[in-house]
């Protein structure tokens, strides 16, 4: 009976130690997963100086295109009605082209007008003008005036869709894939984008100065009043300086925002995809713009003429050339650190004939604490022949004269 008992103990000692091994290998996995969690929260905050409560998020500058903050900017996720930005580059590419004017009138086909979600209500045969279906996009996000837009400049909304992505692909957005024009998510499987790629298309929509009559705009009206738009950017109404752009939501995306703002010749922007409410993507995206618009600046460099000196000609007709100097571009450097710029000029003593116009003969480079900002082409400022025999004559026939 002892003998029993002593068995029976030792079987529940080993079940009780398998108990414990078994909850501590839980408890180490627990602690594991929190420390992975950890690393992961502290290796974004690195990139991110300011809190952004999204899946992803970048805050791009839209001169140079240089990033100022990304957390998995290049994750391809849905990004709802953001997609109309490459819409609307495409429409305003149409009318810089001179194939669609502001006065041109398009009509709602029947697939148009069925295309639901965010709408302007067209009714199929009705007509507006350009200008009139970009209030509706640009405002109110409306997905039957983006249709319409499709079926003119593609053909159908399959031409136009096979013509955003060759866009993306040539502004080299590598992680988009677009099925429609207008970001509608319920039936489609493979599309989606990335913050980056959408900074990158959203800094290209802004190049074109049209856009912004449309994207600044907080209230308007269509059909003669009839029809009221309000932008659902709600920084257009209440963060200075704002530009754009777009926002995004669906129930697969999130809440979603590609927001651009520009103060003085600062002009930067601000993407957030996935975020769980509204109040989280414009805080982000707002928190984002504040830090860029607080620590950074555009810096246009100039080059000292004083230091470009002339370079010897050999065997020319003219014994010496004045190199050109170029128009720099601007750049974004952070506050306070204009005085470390420091300029390197590289001009050689001299040159062999021919020089060609246009031909560099000498460079200028700009450094900030050692980083590269700036590098640009001193050139010939005319073509200079190598010296002949006639050449040589007649110059010593002016010099006996």
């Amino acid at each position: 009976m002892k003998k029993i008992r002593r068995t029976t103990a030792i079987i529940a000692a080993g079940a009780v130690m398998l108990c414990c091994v078994s909850f501590s290998g839980h408890v180490f996995a627990a602690e594991e997963t929190d420390v992975q969690a950890q690393e992961t929260q502290a290796a974004a905050s690195e990139t991110m100086p300011v809190e952004v409560k999204a899946k992803a998020a970048v805050l791009m500058d839209v001169t140079t295109g240089k990033v100022l903050m990304a957390n998995n900017e290049n994750e391809r996720l849905p990004p709802a009605s953001i997609t109309k930005i490459m819409t609307l580059l495409l429409v305003c590419e149409a009318i810089d082209a001179g194939e669609l004017s502001l006065t041109e009138e398009l009509t709602a086909s029947k697939d148009a007008v069925s295309k639901g979600g965010s709408q302007i209500w067209l009714k199929e045969g009705e007509t507006m003008t350009v200008d009139e279906l970009l209030k509706a996009a640009c405002i109110a996000s409306a997905n039957d005036a983006c249709a319409v837009f499709a079926e003119r400049i593609g053909g159908s909304e399959e031409g136009f869709v096979a013509m955003m992505n060759e866009r993306a692909q040539e502004l080299g957005m590598k992680n988009t894939n677009f099925e429609n024009c207008t970001g509608l998510d319920d039936t489609v499987t493979n599309h989606y984008t990335s913050a980056y790629d959408i900074a990158l298309m959203g800094r290209e929509l802004l190049r074109h100065d049209l856009i912004q009559n449309y994207t600044t705009v907080w209230m308007d009206t269509l059909r003669e009043g009839k029809t009221e738009l309000v932008n659902t950017n709600k920084l257009v109404r209440f963060y200075k300086g704002t530009t754009g752009l777009k926002t995004g939501t669906t129930s697969k995306a999130g809440q979603c925002l590609a927001a651009s703002a520009q103060r003085d010749s600062l002009h930067l922007i601000a993407v957030v995809l996935g975020c769980e409410t509204s109040d989280d993507r414009f805080n982000g995206a707002k928190a984002m713009l504040n830090w860029g618009f607080s620590n950074m600046v555009s810096y246009k460099p100039e080059i000292n003429s004083e230091l470009i000196t002339d370079v010897n000609v050999i065997h020319g007709i003219k014994s010496s050339i004045t190199p050109e100097i170029p128009e720099t571009s601007g750049t974004i450097i952070k506050k306070g650190s204009q005085e470390n710029v420091k300029q390197e000029i590289n001009i050689p003593v001299d040159v062999e004939a021919p020089v060609e116009k246009g031909q560099v003969i000498g460079t200028v480079t700009f450094t900030l604490d050692g980083e590269k900002i700036g590098e640009y082409n001193l050139t010939a400022a005319e073509a200079v022949k190598k010296i002949g025999f006639l050449d040589a004559l007649a110059m010593l026939l002016r010099a006996a004269a």
